[in-house]
């Protein structure tokens, strides 16, 4: 019986200090259009981690020197020199900037993935695979949308 009182005053609490300090709000507050010219497509995959159709990216076929931005914030995320052709239909870099992205979990689609987050403004920009061609041995499968090109 002490058991049962202890977890419904813990839920109580808890759900006392939701409505005093409410995580969802502050963890939506991280993520904010920073430029606001963004297409519906391009906020919909940032903001609500969508995906855009395979091969539709036109920085598939961008072969350019250069630095790849994120679309939301301008934050420098992979030089042109890590980007390779995985054959998945987005494009793909071996290795990231240092400290560009932030990671997590992701469990949808029965399987779980690290998917990750412009560490700036933390948007969503794709997914992060251990089959990469180079040393690192990582693909970064990014939404093209959510990158801007920057040619050196």
């Amino acid at each position: 019986m002490k058991f049962y009182k202890r977890k419904f005053i813990g839920m109580l609490g808890l759900s006392f200090l939701s409505v005093i300090f409410p995580i969802n709000s502050l963890l939506a507050s991280a993520k904010k259009i920073r430029y606001f010219n963004l297409s519906d497509q391009q906020k919909n995959i940032m903001f609500n981690e969508g995906t855009e159709r395979p091969y539709s990216s036109e920085l598939l076929n961008e072969k350019r020197k250069g630095f790849y931005l994120c679309a939301n914030c301008g934050n420098k995320l992979f030089a042109s020199n890590t980007k390779f052709d995985s054959g998945t239909g987005w494009p793909s870099f071996s290795e990231a900037l240092p400290g560009a992205f932030k990671t997590k979990t992701d469990s949808s689609f029965g399987m779980e993935r690290v998917e990750y987050h412009c560490a700036k403004c933390g948007v969503h920009h794709g997914h992060v695979f251990n089959d990469g061609p180079r040393e690192s041995g990582k693909r970064f499968c990014n939404n093209g949308l959510c990158l801007i090109f920057k040619p050196e």
